[in-house]
């Protein structure tokens, strides 16, 4: 076993010596692990102002469909804070909540002999600092930001920021510790985790993005700690739990969609159409981000805060979950976009094909997808039953058929945007064309 002894300051990082030759380095990635996604640079983007904040989600979104590099991204970001105390800044980064799983990974992790790394691309090197200290990680890194007098210039430089920053970290590390890539594991979310990858004998994608999700060698949507049996070489052990009690209700939520096309089809409500109930749908959209917002501010929001609550998995907890956004986003434009009955036909494929894709592929899933790992090709069939019988309500089989095809053959590739949105619009552009 590997006995920790005392904690010393190497090449920027944290690194604690021991007797013996660890078992392996697991590297961590920091915002969507261990800490909810970008909530820092949304918190702290709140005490700009709102045109400060729209600034942040514009700069954001640019980084996301690859207008602007991650330097070049986090440099105009951290411009905006030119003049803020440091003290403050940290003072937020505190009051952001940790993965409840997290302390216990860490750890296991420690009692089997495991070092452990901390590498952000987006908080600075003593936040990141401080977060090893609270789950006892040997090495820490982040971003340098430049200050004057206690207080930031805008100007932000390092290792992490660069293309293949993360990459150089880490061979840094390896070095260190006389460690091969056969002995190191990377736990990561995003793409600017990439360059690591080639260096890491295992490759753990935890809610991963796209492309992490194509280039992992397993990926995990659920608790942090179904991390632990792929890090310990245990995957064949690993639990499949069923449905939880939030899932179901979130399904449930999901699945009551297809009311929606039911409803107006059919005339059951005979003073709707759908273009008031797509006006609706968006209102209830925007009372809903105020909602989140009020909930990851610690505010509650009546009904809204206690319908997410029961409907969050653990990942979202913490975060500004978009999920709700897209599903009434992709009911709302199919209701606008496609003429009837294929806006109809669009959301049953969307409400039955997606929940049933996910509830069968958790219960029998046992064959993941090599380009998607969270997917599974048992809960796509049952998803495409179930999308082809919904559909086949509103349009003739032959279409029914096709626009179930589209729409699960989307559902079950890893892409940028998501499902919930594409289904339900590339479904129904397909039954436009025939």
């Amino acid at each position: 076993m590997y006995n920790l002894i005392k904690l010393c300051q190497v090449s920027d990082g944290l690194v604690e010596v021991g007797e013996s030759k660890p078992s392996c380095l697991v590297i961590f990635d920091v915002e969507g692990v261990l800490l909810p996604k970008r909530r820092y640079l949304l918190v702290a983007g709140a005490k700009l102002g709102l045109w400060g904040f729209m600034k942040i989600l514009v700069i954001g979104l640019f980084y996301e469909i690859r207008l602007l590099s991650l330097e070049s991204a986090l440099g105009r970001v951290f411009k905006l804070f030119r003049g803020f105390l440091v003290e403050d800044l940290f003072k937020l980064y505190k009051g952001i909540p940790l993965n409840m799983d997290a302390e216990k990974v860490f750890e296991k992790l420690h009692r089997n002999g495991c070092k452990t790394a901390l590498i952000s691309s987006g908080l600075p090197t003593f936040f990141v600092k401080d977060l090893a200290n609270r789950l006892k990680a040997d090495y820490a890194f982040g971003l340098d930001l430049e200050t004057r007098n206690g207080c930031l210039t805008g100007k932000v430089f390092g290792d992490a920021l660069k293309p293949e920053g993360k990459a150089v970290i880490l061979k840094r590390v390896l070095e260190e510790e006389h460690l091969s890539y056969r002995d190191c594991i990377v736990v990561a979310d995003d793409r600017n985790n990439l360059p690591m990858f080639p260096l890491c004998a295992v490759r753990i994608g935890y809610a991963p993005d796209f492309l992490v999700s194509i280039k992992s060698d397993f990926a995990i949507k659920g608790d942090l700690s179904d991390v632990l049996p792929y890090i310990m070489g245990d995957s064949l052990k690993v639990h499949r739990p069923i449905l939880s009690r939030n899932e179901v209700f979130r399904e449930a939520i999901h699945l009551s969609g297809f009311l929606v096309p039911l409803v107006l089809a059919y005339r059951l409500l005979s003073f709707l159409n759908r273009y008031l109930v797509s006006f609706l749908i968006l209102l209830i959209t925007l009372m809903y981000v105020a909602s989140e917002i009020a909930r990851t501010g610690g505010i509650n929001f009546p009904v809204f805060s206690a319908i997410n609550r029961r409907a969050m998995i653990q990942h979202e907890i913490q975060e500004f979950a978009t999920d709700p956004i897209f599903f009434a986003l992709g009911i709302a434009l199919s209701l606008i976009l496609f003429s009837e009955p294929i806006c109809y036909a669009a959301i049953a494929i969307l409400t039955l094909g997606d929940s049933f894709a996910m509830i069968f592929g958790r219960v029998l899933g046992r064959t993941a997808y090599p380009f998607n790992k969270v997917k599974s090709v048992e809960g796509s069939f049952f998803g495409f039953l179930f999308a082809f019988f919904g559909a086949l309500v509103f349009v003739s089989p032959m279409k029914a058929l096709i626009g179930a095809i589209i729409g699960m053959l989307v559902e079950c590739f890893p892409l940028p945007i998501s499902d919930n949105l594409t289904v339900p619009i590339s479904a129904g552009l397909a039954l436009m064309m025939l």
